[in-house]
């Protein structure tokens, strides 16, 4: 399914109100003069909510990808979508990908 690439100004977060951010990202694919971020870059996540064990199992530290494009790469990297679909640890709660760029699509 086609989605809008995601770049390094997107806003992610985690699904208790975390941002989240790449550590890496691609230097040569710019899309709204940002740069890309493809399937292999974690995510590290800061400010989230869910409280540490014994009253929850968090907070949300970092994020590893599932989904990301078929069809398109950046250096031989799949990108990341904005319907791309990753999971938080220690929680295992999904990341959000609420804001975007709207011009560059890929599958």
């Amino acid at each position: 399914m086609p989605g809008y690439l995601l770049h390094v100004g997107a806003l992610v977060q985690c699904a208790h109100m975390g941002m989240a951010q790449p550590t890496l990202r691609n230097p040569r694919v710019k899309v709204m003069g940002q740069m890309i971020v493809t399937r292999v870059s974690v995510y590290t996540i800061s400010g989230c909510t869910l409280p540490p064990p014994t009253a929850g199992n968090g907070p949300c530290v970092m994020a590893q990808w599932l989904t990301s494009a078929v069809r398109v790469r950046a250096n031989g990297l799949p990108v990341l979508l904005s319907d791309s679909q990753a999971l938080c640890n220690p929680t295992g709660t999904p990341l959000s990908i609420k804001v975007t760029q709207l011009r560059v699509k890929g599958t």
